[in-house]
């Protein structure tokens, strides 16, 4: 384990965002019919206002609202239902929250919709390769931005799954999106780092990822991971099983439910925190809370 950098990440309104001391949870809000792990849950604005609540309450730092899936084969959604759907959660909750809110689209004009409404970070999976223009909606509104590796669009990602040397091209490629932000005004400050587990990764891409996730510091921005209830959590049983992944479909054969996957979330968390992670990205915010706990608490007794 190395020593975990402190950051202080400014937001707008004169706000910032201390990173490092213990990690920080991010709870995931989706507002959507089709997300892999809860679509049709938060679809009612009040339910998921409220269940954002709850998960400040469970200990959540930071609420993620998203109003797309982005599970791999997802079709694309419009700006404007995409609007209709996190706009009034963002509202309700800047008024009922006191925690940071991040709004998970690639879209400038959905950002720059939420920025106005209370958000404070975008969470773009994209690492800005999606939409050029979300780098100056969030340098005007002085956000957060979070870029996150994948290549391709939800619906091929697999196919870009190639990979000589999975960490480096990783490195380089969020190299370039931070290049990318500060030349279109974006703070270098302000810039969250996230190296995509399962986005455009194999299982094998992912894990080895995720256990080299130390070196993701030498990029000089906090880092966070986002495991949560993934399909790459079930290799090992399908490989003790003898299934195999099945890239084309996005999905492990003999699959476990998404809703059944968090023990494995729970190991791929604590090993996040152990090796470095500043946020780790969860639906399930009490449960996961426990499990970052005990791992900045090992982190505290580490000589090294």
């Amino acid at each position: 384990m190395h020593p975990r950098r402190r950051f202080s990440i400014p937001l707008p309104g004169g706000r910032t965002l201390s990173l490092g001391d213990r990690t920080l949870m991010m709870g995931v809000i989706n507002v959507t019919p089709d997300s892999f792990s809860d679509g049709g849950q938060f679809l009612d604005p009040q339910r998921a206002i409220d269940a954002g609540v709850q998960m400040v309450a469970d200990g959540a730092d930071i609420l993620d609202i998203g109003g797309e899936s982005t599970r791999p084969g997802a079709e694309p959604l419009g700006e404007v239902e995409e609007r209709r759907r996190v706009l009034p959660v963002i509202a309700g909750l800047a008024a009922r929250v006191t925690v940071p809110i991040s709004i998970d689209t690639y879209k400038a004009t959905v950002a720059d919709a939420a920025l106005t409404g209370g958000a404070t970070i975008v969470n773009d999976i994209s690492g800005l390769r999606y939409d050029p223009g979300l780098a100056d909606v969030a340098a005007r509104h002085g956000a957060a931005v979070v870029l996150m590796h994948t290549r391709g669009r939800s619906r091929d990602m697999y196919k870009e799954a190639t990979y000589h040397e999975v960490v480096d091209e990783v490195l380089d490629e969020l190299r370039e999106s931070i290049a990318f932000a500060t030349g279109s005004g974006v703070d270098v400050q302000r810039i969250i780092i996230d190296p995509g587990l399962g986005f455009a990764k194999e299982a094998v891409h992912t894990y080895e990822v995720l256990a080299r996730l130390d070196e993701f510091s030498e990029l000089g921005r906090p880092v966070l991971v986002g495991p949560s209830r993934k399909r790459f959590l079930t290799r090992p049983f399908d490989t003790a099983r003898g299934k195999s992944f099945d890239a084309a479909e996005g999905r492990s054969l003999g699959d476990t439910p998404a809703d059944a996957r968090e023990w494995a979330t729970a190991a791929a968390v604590a090993a996040a925190v152990l090796a470095g992670a500043h946020i780790v990205r969860v639906h399930a915010v009490r449960e996961m809370s426990v499990v970052a706990r005990v791992g900045d608490e090992i982190r505290k007794y580490h000589r090294g």
